[in-house]
């Protein structure tokens, strides 16, 4: 690391309440003592862990500045520019800057020469690539589907063609109230031989994590409603 320069960690969370023992090495713990600058996608989360974690530290002293997706990039640069020490990014669960609005925050940090630090986590996405036995060679994350109807449908046949053409694993997810839509519109439109991995509730108790063929999810349909889930569709 640079002398005198800023270091801005990128701390991962807990993907399930409970686990951040079993899930965060003793690096998160030891960086969040040393920090009291928090730039968060949710504040009521962000305060909720690092209380969690029984640091010793007076939440009501640290300083947090909010960054989600309607956050104007103009005040995160402002303050990153005028940051005097160094401070860290938390998503609202596991890695910050993958799918999470803590990437803006990063890429300035890179273009005012601070040093960049992330640290190791649980990322939802890797581990239901990892437990998927799909490609893990060849994958693409492609965040929320469409909600609308008629463009879903679309992009899921889309996916399946780039699947085929290029053996690759496709990704993606949805908001936990609308994963059962989500998950009728693959089964509804998936070939029946394409092979489906739904991957819920990662890291937790009742963590589920399964791959079949289309044909064979539709005689047994699982309930996800408000269940975090990762969905990666193969056709190969």
């Amino acid at each position: 690391m640079q002398p005198n320069v800023p270091t801005i960690y990128l701390i991962p969370t807990v993907l399930a309440a409970d686990t951040a023992s079993g899930v965060l090495p003793a690096e998160v713990s030891e960086v969040i003592k040393n920090i009291d600058i928090f730039f968060v996608e949710n504040l009521r989360t962000a305060r909720r862990f690092i209380s969690s974690l029984r640091l010793g530290k007076v939440i009501d002293q640290l300083e947090f500045w909010e960054l989600d997706k309607k956050t104007p990039s103009q005040i995160t640069w402002e303050r990153l520019q005028n940051l005097k020490g160094s401070a860290g990014i938390i998503s609202e669960a596991g890695c910050p800057g993958v799918a999470d609005p803590g990437a803006v925050a990063v890429e300035m940090a890179h273009q005012l020469g601070y040093t960049v630090k992330p640290l190791v986590g649980p990322s939802s996405i890797l581990l239901a690539l990892m437990g998927s036995g799909m490609n893990g060679q060849s994958f693409a994350f492609h965040g929320y589907l469409p909600i609308d109807k008629a463009e879903r449908k679309t992009v899921i046949k889309q996916l399946e063609k780039e699947s085929a053409q290029r053996g690759q694993t496709q990704i993606f997810m949805e908001t936990p109230f609308r994963n059962n839509q989500l998950l009728a519109a693959i089964l509804d439109t998936a070939a029946p031989n394409s092979r489906l991995c739904i991957a819920s509730n990662l890291t937790a108790p009742d963590e589920f994590i399964r791959t079949m063929a289309v044909k064979d999810w539709k005689k047994n349909v699982p309930e996800l409603h408000k269940q975090p889930t990762i969905f990666l569709l193969s056709t190969y």
